[in-house]
């Protein structure tokens, strides 16, 4: 039975909610992961139909498991600490009893004690997720072998489909939530130079899956934490990577036997992105070097070279700060298969 509750419950004390960094989580599955693993249940909430301006759009998402003493941990926003409070009461109350929750905020509301100051208006699903669903292993699994699959809801029944249809599909009677979830993003830098070390490090910070390759580099691994280190030429790193359209790689070594090696891996596997840092002087010979190794038009097309945001200035964090700002343009759910 699914309620559609209009009494607010008791708040629930989030963790962390004095510093609401479970905000900048966009991926619930790494957290999913995590109490799956540990046996325990999870309310998975979804924003799945908004009205007027919101800070997100339909299909974000937020998770919530159980915390410390009172409190629950989330992962994920919705709002900016209009409602996530209120949602992780609700969460409580489903992680408990086991009955989904169809919660209205803002505009049209029946909750009078609960306003949205962006005056729009947001309709959010609370599922319970048991530790042994066949379905929520199976959305691991597709995210482990970086395939697309969708999530498929009434609140009760939850099925996962092999496939990569709309971001998010709603039917409200008879009440059916359809979400599509794409592999991790994923940042490739090879090199290590300043500039290179700043890009991987603001793409781990912007929760991409970071990825830092430089050849022959040192054993140690790099002073802030990325999800591997390597060491290989960057074209055999991106063969046993298996590169997709949800990944980016920057070529930042300065040296062309290395980055155009990787461009050109990068480039076959369809790539969302691919950049290689350099002087603009050297463009057309990488062009040539890139085409006579067998690079198509079409692929060349695809290559950014001296990427960035003009303006921005030369610093290493400047530099990066644009290219970076670039690769989330590119990866953008938004501007995918164009």
């Amino acid at each position: 039975m699914m309620v559609a509750d209009h009494e607010s419950p008791r708040p629930a004390g989030i963790e962390s909610a004095d510093w609401p960094a479970f905000g900048w989580i966009d991926d619930i599955r790494p957290a999913l992961a995590a109490a799956l693993a540990a046996g325990q249940p999870a309310a998975l909430a979804t924003l799945y139909k908004v009205a007027g301006s919101a800070p997100r759009g339909p299909g974000a998402q937020m998770l919530f498991t159980a915390g410390h003493g009172d409190t629950i941990a989330a992962s994920g926003y919705f709002s900016g600490d209009c409602i996530e409070g209120d949602v992780a009461s609700h969460a409580r109350q489903v992680l408990a009893d086991g009955q989904p929750r169809r919660l209205h905020y803002g505009m049209g509301s029946p909750w009078i004690d609960l306003r949205l100051r962006c005056g729009g208006a947001l309709h959010v699903l609370v599922e319970r997720i048991a530790p042994d669903s066949p379905a929520a292993h199976a959305l691991l699994r597709h995210a482990a072998d970086r395939r697309s699959c969708t999530w498929i809801s009434n609140g009760e029944t939850q099925t996962v489909n092999a496939d990569d249809g709309a971001l998010l599909e709603l039917s409200e009677e008879p009440f059916r939530l359809a979400r599509r979830h794409d592999p991790a993003r994923r940042l490739i830098v090879s090199g290590g130079d300043p500039g290179a070390l700043a890009a991987a490090q603001l793409g781990a910070l912007a929760q991409f899956e970071t990825i830092l390759l430089r050849p022959n580099g040192p054993h140690a691994p790099p002073p802030f934490a990325v999800s591997q280190y390597l060491r290989q030429e960057p074209a055999d790193a991106l063969a046993h990577l298996k590169v997709d359209r949800w990944t980016a790689y920057l070529g930042a070594t300065h040296e062309d036997h290395h980055d155009l090696g990787g461009c050109l891996a990068a480039l076959r596997g369809n790539a969302g992105y691919v950049g290689m840092i350099g002087a603009k002087s050297r463009a057309a010979q990488r062009m040539e070097a890139l085409q006579a190794a067998g690079a198509t038009p079409d692929e060349l097309a695809r290559l950014r070279l001296s990427p960035g945001v003009p303006g921005l200035g030369k610093s290493p964090w400047e530099v990066a700060t644009g290219i970076l700002a670039e690769i989330m343009q590119a990866l953008n759910p938004a501007h995918e298969r164009a």
